[in-house]
Protein backbone atom coordinates (compact mmCIF):
# COMPACT_ATOMS: atom_id res chain seq x y z
CA UNK A 1 0.00 0.00 0.00
CA UNK A 2 1.16 3.31 -0.58
CA UNK A 3 2.06 6.37 1.76
CA UNK A 4 -0.73 8.10 0.22
CA UNK A 5 -3.25 5.35 0.92
CA UNK A 6 -2.30 4.91 4.67
CA UNK A 7 -2.70 9.06 4.56
CA UNK A 8 -5.88 8.48 3.26
CA UNK A 9 -7.33 5.71 5.40
CA UNK A 10 -5.73 7.11 8.32
CA UNK A 11 -7.57 10.29 8.19
CA UNK A 12 -10.85 8.48 7.52
CA UNK A 13 -10.20 6.69 10.69
CA UNK A 14 -9.45 9.97 12.57
CA UNK A 15 -12.69 11.86 10.69
CA UNK A 16 -15.05 8.27 11.54
CA UNK A 17 -13.51 8.61 15.28
CA UNK A 18 -14.07 12.43 15.45
CA UNK A 19 -18.12 11.71 14.18
CA UNK A 20 -18.01 8.85 16.83
CA UNK A 21 -17.18 10.90 19.36
CA UNK A 22 -19.58 13.83 18.57
CA UNK A 23 -22.62 11.39 18.72
CA UNK A 24 -21.67 9.47 21.61
CA UNK A 25 -21.52 12.69 23.29
CA UNK A 26 -25.39 14.00 22.07
CA UNK A 27 -26.68 10.51 22.61
CA UNK A 28 -25.31 10.55 26.39
CA UNK A 29 -26.43 14.18 27.01
CA UNK A 30 -29.75 13.71 25.18
CA UNK A 31 -33.08 14.37 27.05
CA UNK A 32 -34.69 11.10 28.31
CA UNK A 33 -38.02 12.84 28.65
CA UNK A 34 -37.58 14.15 31.76
CA UNK A 35 -37.87 17.89 31.88
CA UNK A 36 -35.01 18.64 34.74
CA UNK A 37 -32.14 19.85 33.55
CA UNK A 38 -30.05 18.45 29.87
CA UNK A 39 -26.83 20.05 31.69
CA UNK A 40 -23.94 17.71 32.04
CA UNK A 41 -23.44 17.11 35.60
CA UNK A 42 -19.66 17.65 36.42
CA UNK A 43 -18.94 14.58 37.75
CA UNK A 44 -20.35 12.79 34.26
CA UNK A 45 -18.20 15.46 32.32
CA UNK A 46 -15.06 14.00 34.23
CA UNK A 47 -15.77 10.49 33.80
CA UNK A 48 -17.08 11.28 30.24
CA UNK A 49 -13.88 12.92 29.10
CA UNK A 50 -11.86 10.32 30.43
CA UNK A 51 -13.97 7.50 28.83
CA UNK A 52 -13.03 9.35 25.53
CA UNK A 53 -9.40 10.06 26.15
CA UNK A 54 -8.97 6.55 26.77
CA UNK A 55 -10.78 5.26 23.88
CA UNK A 56 -9.16 8.04 21.46
CA UNK A 57 -5.40 7.05 22.57
CA UNK A 58 -6.41 2.79 22.46
CA UNK A 59 -7.02 3.64 19.24
CA UNK A 60 -4.53 5.83 18.00
CA UNK A 61 -1.96 2.90 19.79
CA UNK A 62 -3.94 0.80 17.17
CA UNK A 63 -3.75 2.89 14.24
CA UNK A 64 0.02 2.72 14.96
CA UNK A 65 0.50 -0.77 15.61
CA UNK A 66 -0.47 -1.62 12.27
CA UNK A 67 1.51 1.02 10.45
CA UNK A 68 4.27 -0.93 12.45
CA UNK A 69 3.48 -4.34 11.67
CA UNK A 70 2.91 -3.48 8.11
CA UNK A 71 4.97 -5.52 5.76
CA UNK A 72 4.61 -2.46 3.56
CA UNK A 73 5.57 0.26 5.96
CA UNK A 74 9.40 1.67 4.84
CA UNK A 75 11.64 2.20 7.55
CA UNK A 76 11.01 5.79 7.92
CA UNK A 77 7.18 5.28 8.56
CA UNK A 78 7.57 2.79 11.00
CA UNK A 79 10.50 4.97 12.77
CA UNK A 80 7.99 7.79 12.82
CA UNK A 81 5.12 5.73 13.88
CA UNK A 82 7.01 4.29 17.11
CA UNK A 83 7.83 7.70 18.18
CA UNK A 84 4.38 8.73 17.99
CA UNK A 85 3.85 5.61 19.97
CA UNK A 86 6.20 6.46 22.83
CA UNK A 87 5.14 10.39 22.74
CA UNK A 88 1.53 8.93 23.35
CA UNK A 89 2.24 6.56 25.91
CA UNK A 90 4.54 9.62 28.13
CA UNK A 91 1.66 11.82 28.01
CA UNK A 92 -0.49 9.81 28.86
CA UNK A 93 1.34 9.06 32.02
CA UNK A 94 2.38 12.35 32.67
CA UNK A 95 -1.75 13.28 32.69
CA UNK A 96 -2.34 10.46 35.13
CA UNK A 97 0.46 11.76 37.48
CA UNK A 98 -0.38 15.12 37.33
CA UNK A 99 -3.83 14.86 37.76
CA UNK A 100 -2.89 12.31 40.68
CA UNK A 101 -0.69 14.87 42.68
CA UNK A 102 -3.49 17.84 41.80
CA UNK A 103 -6.47 15.30 43.48
CA UNK A 104 -3.60 15.06 46.81
CA UNK A 105 -4.55 18.90 47.34
CA UNK A 106 -7.57 18.15 48.29
CA UNK A 107 -9.72 19.20 44.94
CA UNK A 108 -12.25 16.88 43.95
CA UNK A 109 -11.67 15.84 40.35
CA UNK A 110 -9.24 17.30 37.93
CA UNK A 111 -8.50 16.51 34.04
CA UNK A 112 -5.16 17.42 32.90
CA UNK A 113 -4.72 17.35 29.00
CA UNK A 114 -1.04 17.72 27.95
CA UNK A 115 -0.83 19.14 23.97
CA UNK A 116 0.76 16.47 21.49
CA UNK A 117 1.93 19.33 19.64
CA UNK A 118 2.58 21.98 21.98
CA UNK A 119 3.63 22.91 25.03
CA UNK A 120 0.42 23.90 26.43
CA UNK A 121 -1.19 22.32 29.34
CA UNK A 122 -5.01 22.20 30.48
CA UNK A 123 -6.30 21.50 33.60
CA UNK A 124 -9.91 21.73 34.29
CA UNK A 125 -10.38 21.54 38.51
CA UNK A 126 -13.97 19.95 39.92
CA UNK A 127 -13.90 23.12 42.25
CA UNK A 128 -16.90 26.13 43.38
CA UNK A 129 -13.98 28.50 43.54
CA UNK A 130 -10.70 28.62 42.05
CA UNK A 131 -8.35 30.65 44.49
CA UNK A 132 -5.44 32.28 43.54
CA UNK A 133 -3.89 29.97 46.03
CA UNK A 134 -5.40 26.81 44.33
CA UNK A 135 -3.98 28.21 40.97
CA UNK A 136 -0.87 28.77 42.29
CA UNK A 137 -0.59 24.94 43.78
CA UNK A 138 -1.60 23.50 40.64
CA UNK A 139 0.69 25.53 38.28
CA UNK A 140 3.70 24.44 40.89
CA UNK A 141 3.04 20.72 40.82
CA UNK A 142 2.90 20.72 36.74
CA UNK A 143 6.06 22.94 36.85
CA UNK A 144 8.61 21.12 38.94
CA UNK A 145 7.15 17.57 37.46
CA UNK A 146 9.43 19.24 34.38
CA UNK A 147 6.11 19.43 32.58
CA UNK A 148 5.29 23.11 31.19
CA UNK A 149 6.48 26.83 32.26
CA UNK A 150 3.71 28.57 34.15
CA UNK A 151 3.10 30.87 31.01
CA UNK A 152 1.79 27.53 29.24
CA UNK A 153 -0.31 26.61 31.69
CA UNK A 154 -4.05 27.02 32.22
CA UNK A 155 -6.87 26.21 34.70
CA UNK A 156 -10.30 25.92 33.79
CA UNK A 157 -12.58 25.70 36.93
CA UNK A 158 -15.84 23.46 36.85
CA UNK A 159 -18.41 23.62 39.47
Amino acid sequence: MSKKKKVIVLSCMIALLAVTAVFNFILTTAPTGNDDSTVVSSANYFTQYRNERLTTRNEELLQLDAVIASATATDTEIEEALQLKVKLTEITEKELLLENLIKAYGFEDIVVIIGLDSENVNVIAKTDELTTDDAIKISTVIYEENIASPENIKIIPIS
